[in-house]
Order: structure tokens, then sequence, then C-alpha cells
């Protein structure tokens, strides 16, 4: 019975196998193909693109921008959001001139929104050659008229341009040279700056006041003053000088980063030649001078510095020396070593002692030890061949410090005082300077004589 009644379950024809195969297969490749989309918009697929916009709306900058890294899909609706009014209306604040914002330092918030806007539209073109990310972020930011050079009617309380600096520096770090280069080109085609530099270095200073302010606030707040690495800084400097003969990079210097007024920001002309300035007057230019010389900056020889330093001082006119002499001291000891030297080669002696003499001067104002002084005189004899050219120049030092003091002294007993007392407060600092500078050679000539 049991031989004869045969298996007790049914066989499955093996045709119905092959079909049943057929379908899972099918159902694999939907699945895959529901796999590759997921793994390009994830869940958002599941998403219209209306409320996938809004969901943009409650992330942060900085967030949307590490959405950019997820796939070149996401990217793209990204790109799409960013072109949107109410996208427009998020990412591009425009409240540069409201710089006490409730709980937030001044300017901070504007300053951090436009740093993550920077690396927000970086990611998004990072797949783009320069020349078109370029255009697609003077597309994004086009219409924001404080980026411009000449854009905001009030630039001095405007943290307009200081944004598009720091938006500058974020999506350009990593960049390399060629690439910063055609930056630069991009920029000076956008705002015309090669022609408006053109027409201050042209004129009379002083002649086009309103334009050399935004000239300044432009390269400083755009190009220079965002900077982590002296290296980039040197960069940007070499490129905005560069194009100029010698003359014209003086004044240009002298225009970014010379002494302005308290009242209205624009340079004063006049400071180097009326009178003894400050150190804070003078504090922009040698840290200006002081990039150019650090090797970071390969464009630039000594011989080039110091050619610049020697134009700067007849900027608008022949400064006073002892202004000369503080912005040498503050520039640092190499550039003010070179420059001395570069004067006992050519032979001006005369000149280079009355130098000397300031850089004493400035030194017992402003509470500098003597001893650097006279270490900086011991240097700059060395430099000379001959000892009867030494001999010369220590004897015009000495003469120097005479007619110095002779040339005070009328002043002060022909009555040609001001409120201030100014002609007597000189004559007081220089006798002093002279007894300090020489009581350091009597220390050093003494100390080396017990020594032997």
């Amino acid at each position: 019975m049991t031989s004869a009644a045969g298996p007790s379950y049914t066989l499955i024809p093996n045709q119905k196998y092959r079909r049943s195969s057929r379908r899972s297969r099918q159902c694999c490749n939907i699945s895959d193909t529901d796999s590759q989309s997921l793994s390009t918009l994830g869940y958002f697929q599941t998403l219209p693109l209306e409320i996938f916009q809004m969901v943009l709306n409650y992330l942060s900058v900085k967030d949307i921008s590490m959405l950019c890294l997820v796939s070149k899909t996401i990217t793209n609706r990204l790109i799409n959001y960013i072109s949107t009014s109410s996208g427009n209306r998020r990412l591009l604040l425009q409240d540069f001139h409201n710089l006490e914002l409730p709980g937030k330092r001044e300017g901070t918030h504007i300053l951090e929104h436009y740093k993550s806007l920077g690396l927000l539209l970086k990611r998004c073109t990072l797949l783009l050659p320069t020349k078109d990310r370029l255009k697609y972020v003077h597309k994004v930011l086009s219409e924001v008229s404080c980026f411009k050079l000449n854009g905001c009617p009030s630039p001095l309380h405007c943290l307009g341009l200081q944004c598009y600096g720091m938006f500058l520096q974020i999506l350009t770090a990593g960049w390399d040279e060629l690439e910063c280069h055609r930056v630069f080109n991009f920029l000076c085609e956008l705002s015309n700056l090669p022609r408006k530099v053109q027409t201050v270095v042209s004129s009379k200073p002083g002649s086009a006041r309103k334009l050399e302010l935004r000239i300044r606030l432009y390269c400083r707040s755009v190009l220079l003053n965002h900077w982590i690495h002296r290296s980039d800084s040197a960069f940007w400097l070499t490129r905005i000088l560069k194009p100029w003969p010698m003359v014209n990079q003086a004044r240009l210097l002298y225009i970014i980063f010379g002494p302005v007024s308290s009242l209205d920001g624009q340079v004063v002309w006049q400071k180097m030649t009326e009178g003894p300035t400050d150190e804070t007057s003078l504090k922009g230019l040698a840290d200006a001078i002081k990039l150019l010389y650090d090797t970071e900056a390969r464009e630039w020889t000594a011989d080039d510095v110091i050619s610049l330093v020697d134009e700067l001082s007849v900027v608008p006119r022949e400064w006073l020396m002892e202004n000369n002499a503080r912005l040498l001291i503050l520039s640092g000891n190499n550039i003010c070593f070179t420059f001395m030297a570069s004067k006992a080669v050519n032979g001006r002696a005369v000149e280079l002692a009355r130098l000397m003499v300031f850089l004493t001067l400035v030194c017992e104002k402003d509470l500098y030890c003597m001893d650097w002084a006279v270490k900086m005189m011991q240097k700059v004899c060395k430099v000379f061949s001959a000892p009867g050219e030494r001999n010369n120049f220590l004897q015009c030092v000495e003469n120097a410090f005479a007619h110095m003091i002779m040339d005070m002294l009328q002043t002060v007993l022909a009555g040609d005082r001001d409120e201030e007392d100014s002609s007597f407060l000189n004559l007081f600092h220089l006798i002093n300077a002279q007894a300090n500078f020489h009581k350091e050679i009597l220390y050093l000539t003494m100390t080396s004589t017990s020594n032997t």
C-alpha cells in the first residue's frame, strides 16, 4: 500500500521554478535601482522639491554645505535652492549696517554667516573649472551692492566688504597660485580696480579723497585682512603693488596703510611732513614693509623693498627725518640695517649720520633701549671698507648731534613756542638722547677694555 500510494507530497515543476526565479531577479533589479536613488537622495527622494527646500530653511548654512558632500544629485538640488527667492533671502543677508545684533558681538554674526556661505559655495562648485566657479559665485552675489567698490553710500559704517573678504578667503583657501591669479584678475575686472588706482596714483595726493578711501577699504577688507598665513597676505599685496612703477607703488602703499583722519577715515597726506608722528600712524606701513621683506614674498628682493622705503619717505613730500627713523625702527632690525648699509655703500655718510642721530632721538622719546642704537651703529661701521671712511662717519655723527642741538636751541631762544612747548621738549629729548647714547658707548668701551 505504501509503495503503490507513492509519496505524500507534490513535486513542483521545473518550469514554475524558473518563472519564479525571473520574477525574483526582476524584484532585485527594482531594489537596486531604488537603492541607487536612495544613495544619492536618501530619504529626501520621498519629498517634493518644495518640501525639500522648506527643510533646508531649518538647517544652518554650515549644515547645508555638508549636504553638498553627499552626492552630485543633492548638490544640484542645493544649487537650485540657492537660486530661488527664498534661498536668496535666507543666504544673502544684507544687514551690514546694523552692527549691534541682540546677544552678538559687533558684526560677528554676519561675518560668521558669510564665512559659512563661502564654504557652501566652495563645495557646491567643487567639480567646476575655476573660471566657471567664479562666474557662478558672481551670479549669486551680484545683487549685493555693498560688495562692490563703489556700492555702499556709507562704506566706513558698513561690514559689506569685510563679509565679502571673509567669503573669498574661505572660497579660495587651498587654491594654487595660478587659480588665485585668476581670482585677482576677475576681481579687478569686476571692480575696475586698475583704472581707479591709476586715477589716484597719477593725481595730486588728496585730490580724489573719496576714491582713495574706497580703494583703501576694498584692498584691505576684501584682499588683505582675512588671511591667516603671511605668505597669503604677501601674495595678495604683491598682486596689488607689482603692476605699478616703484613711485606709484609707494603712493599706493601709503593710500592703503598710511595714517587716516579719525573724523572721516580719509588719508592724511601731510602727517609725515608737518611734525613728528606716533607709532600708530606708522604701524600699518611698517607691517606691510616687513611682509614684503619676508622670504615668503618671493617676488621681492631686498633691494626692491629698500627702494620702496626710499620712495615712501618722499610721499607726498620729503618726510621729517624723525618719522623716517621711527618707520625704520618699527620695520625691524634687518630692514633698518639694510637701509642704512645701502647709504654707507653709496657714500652718503652725512645723510646716514643724521639718520643715526634721529634713531637715538626716537629711542629716547619712545623709551627703546639705547644700546640697540649703539649696536646698530657698530654693524653699520663694519660696512665701510676703509678705516678712514668709518672714522669720517663717526665724525659726521658727532657733527650732526652738535648742529641739531644748536638749531633747536636757536628756535627756543627765538621764542617760537606753541601751546605744548614742543621746541623746548625736542631740545630736552635730544640732549638726553646724546647723553644716553654716549653712556652706552662708554659702557661698551669699558667692558671690552676690562675683558682684554
